[in-house]
């Protein structure tokens, strides 16, 4: 458990791109349990959603860089 807590805030961004991206399949999976896509679908849509939480993260993480250059500065 102390590792984990250390390597998340080593790396704080991939820590939020694997929390997100778990809750966004979840949440992927749960409204869509009933559309009847195929397993190469599935496959297909979970790996956007992966790719797409880990856009949102590097996009949220732009404020923090600009922050982080006020305050250097």
């Amino acid at each position: 458990m102390e590792s984990m807590k250390k390597f998340a805030g080593e790396h704080p961004q991939i820590t939020s791109w694997v929390v997100l991206a778990i809750g966004m399949v979840i949440i992927l999976i749960w409204s869509a349990k009933d559309v009847g896509f195929t397993p190469s679908q599935w496959a297909a849509v979970i790996v956007t959603t992966i790719l797409l939480a880990g856009a949102s993260v590097w996009i949220i993480g732009w404020g923090d860089d600009d922050a982080a250059e006020d305050d250097d500065a």
